[in-house]
């Protein structure tokens, strides 16, 4: 069965475009496309969308709507995974995104839009539960967070890096082995080695271990 996708977005061109790029996969079904929070909430209750994909500025306020639609929906429709279109390489915007977890949530920036492939895997993987961060908002927390004094990523040598930084864009062992060429085996060993060196606890649940290596990055963690 085709996903089931909201779209929300307050400018029609945006809008219509990715409504349109998104019909031309076979698996996937826009059932509604809103313009504003409110409409955005309403379509959802009456669709019953398996994801909704929102800008993250749009009426009332333009601030950021699309992480209150996924802190709502959170509440009233838990199944529905969110993802979240951003024009913005903030890591504060991602975190807000993941406060309330990561299961069933993505950021990506608007760029993305122009890879379907890249958008709609991000889809698939919010409806199954996933979380998905953009790759440069990952590359922007490691640099803010390497430049600091003693950081501890002056610690990790440059494979346990690049682990990092699959996992922490969602990926699983097996998908940051296929990513870096490795085996899974080897994945396991970077991932115990730099949890152990920054000081990590590593969670047996993925989605929780995406949130906390993203709040690390950001110096929240310790």
């Amino acid at each position: 069965m085709a996903l089931r996708v909201v779209m929300a977005d307050d400018h029609y061109l945006v809008r219509e475009g990715v409504r349109r790029l998104l019909e031309t996969e076979p698996d996937v079904e826009v059932v509604a496309v809103c313009s504003d929070l409110e409409t955005l909430l309403a379509a959802v209750d009456a669709e019953s969308p398996d994801v909704v994909v929102t800008d993250i500025r749009m009426p009332p306020d333009n601030t950021d709507e699309g992480i209150q639609a996924a802190e709502r929906l959170r509440g009233t429709h838990p199944g529905v995974g969110v993802v979240v279109l951003s024009q913005y390489a903030n890591p504060g915007y991602a975190l807000a995104l993941l406060d309330q977890g990561s299961a069933g949530r993505a950021y990506l920036l608007k760029e993305r839009v122009e890879d379907l492939d890249e958008l709609v895997g991000a889809i698939r993987a919010v409806a199954e539960g996933g979380s998905v961060i953009d790759p440069k908002v990952v590359e922007a927390l490691v640099t803010a967070r390497s430049r600091r004094r003693d950081s501890p990523l002056e610690h990790l040598t440059p494979r346990e890096r690049e682990v990092l930084g699959e996992m922490a864009q969602g990926k699983n062992n097996a998908a940051v082995a296929n990513a870096l060429g490795l085996s899974e085996r080897a994945v396991e060993k970077h991932i115990n080695s730099l949890f152990g060196k920054l000081a990590l606890s590593e969670e047996p649940d993925a989605h929780r271990r995406v949130k906390a290596v993203l709040v690390y990055l950001a110096g929240q963690g310790g």
